[in-house]
């Protein structure tokens, strides 16, 4: 086969990313009727690229607040873009926060509010609830995200220990019209579980958010289980009136993106196995991938090769060394420790938004001859996957992929190409 194994991964990547960008899915969404005040807010890492079509779109007056992640930022005129911490909070994510209830405070039933949510807003959006800090926020964030918790669990969590989460901010803004259109970067899309809803009801409750602490034996200050024992920590739940003028769209989602790289594989004769939103630790979600890639490359089931495999979805790692690296560097390290060098099997996995965790690439690839150079380096697959080292492993190997922040984010994109036979 005639093909750069490594050019076609980074490229069914870049695609994947490109059907999320808002440019190519925001502006349909839109009201028809664009003119008239509208009112503009946002929280998430592709808020800011979301403001700038508002801005390019709407033809009547626009003001606004948007808070993103450092360093996705965008040169908005009449929107003010701030940025903050992620994925641990910090003051600049709660002064901002309480900007947002400031601006959408005193609204009337003639008012409109867009709302443009996506990953990451959750912590960039953080107003702790009564009698918490933002220090208390914090400890519980870190403590879960080492965890293995899952996304759900998290914001389960995270918007029962919140003053905007949660339907709250849906709350602040009644009676005025609500618009929220979201970048969904969780499993199943589900409303309430992106950046913890702040604009939709939320099913589950404050015993939810304490059991799940207790699963995961998390010890949490005093004020905190006070608070959750506490009715008033209850979120808005289906039904309640105060959700009635708030509407909710969906305009990206992981399934899109990875029907689009799908696509770009089939232009290139490359059947695809698309496996769907995936979660579990990233290092047992690996050795699935490699029992699949086993079948397939010697058996020709479920799909013969040469051909492709797509997943994406949020996997989660349980900090269990002192290493760097994010779920998708755990996720191909443990990939790579499982087929051990296994002839025509190349792999790419990577977040969108550009950020793998907290570290500075996106991800990383993995080729045939990847394990035989680490060893030849001294390292060990199974030693580095012990110390949660998957970015110090692929640095080594110069397969770290860079892409700088994409100011979108539907979440981790896998791809493993698999070849008839080692291409030279």
């Amino acid at each position: 086969m005639t093909l750069d194994p490594q050019s076609l991964l980074r490229d069914l990547f870049a695609t994947a990313i490109a059907a999320a960008h808002p440019r190519q899915v925001l502006a349909d969404h839109l009201p028809a009727e664009r003119s008239g005040r509208v009112i503009v807010i946002g929280a998430g890492k592709a808020a800011a690229a979301m403001a700038e079509v508002i801005e390019q779109q709407w033809q009547g007056e626009v003001n606004g607040l948007v808070v993103t992640r450092y360093g996705h930022g965008a040169d908005c005129r009449r929107i003010e873009v701030v940025e903050a911490a992620h994925p641990v909070p910090d003051d600049a994510g709660e002064r901002v926060a309480r900007r947002v209830l400031e601006l959408v405070s005193n609204l009337s039933e003639a008012d409109r509010v867009i709302f443009l949510l996506s990953g990451g807003g959750s912590s960039l959006l953080a107003l702790p609830a009564e009698g918490l800090t933002l220090a208390d926020k914090q400890a519980v964030n870190k403590a879960l995200l080492k965890s293995g918790a899952t996304i759900g669990e998290m914001n389960c969590v995270r918007k029962h220990l919140s003053a905007i989460k949660g339907g709250r901010l849906a709350k602040a803004c009644w009676p005025a019209t609500v618009y929220t259109y979201a970048i969904s970067d969780v499993p199943g899309d589900e409303a309430t579980v992106i950046a913890s809803g702040p604009t939709v009801a939320d099913p589950t409750t404050s015993a939810d958010a304490l059991a799940i602490l207790a699963r995961y034996s998390i010890e949490v200050p005093a004020n905190v289980r006070a608070w959750l024992e506490d009715p008033r920590s209850e979120t808005l739940k289906p039904g309640d009136p105060m959700l009635s003028r708030s509407h909710f769209q969906l305009i990206a989602t992981p399934q899109q993106s990875l029907d689009a790289a799908a696509s770009r594989a089939q232009e290139a004769d490359l059947p695809v196995l698309i496996l769907g939103d995936l979660e579990g630790e990233a290092r047992d979600v690996a050795k699935v991938h490699a029992g699949i890639a086993r079948q397939i490359l010697l058996h020709g089931q479920p799909i013969k090769p040469p051909c492709v495999i797509l997943s994406g979805g949020e996997t989660t790692v349980t900090v269990r060394g002192n290493g760097r690296g994010g779920r998708n560097a755990e996720f191909l390290l443990s990939l790579t420790d499982s087929l051990k060098g296994l002839p025509g099997v190349y792999a790419l996995a990577g977040d969108t938004d550009g950020i793998d965790g907290s570290e500075d690439n996106a991800g990383a690839l993995m080729t045939p001859d990847s394990y035989a150079r680490a060893e030849a380096l001294g390292l060990s697959a199974r030693d580095e996957l012990d110390n949660n080292n998957g970015y110090g492993y692929f640095a080594a190997l110069d397969a770290l992929i860079v892409t700088e922040p994409t100011r979108t984010n539907v979440n981790d994109f896998r791809a493993i190409l698999i070849l008839e036979s080692p291409v030279q």
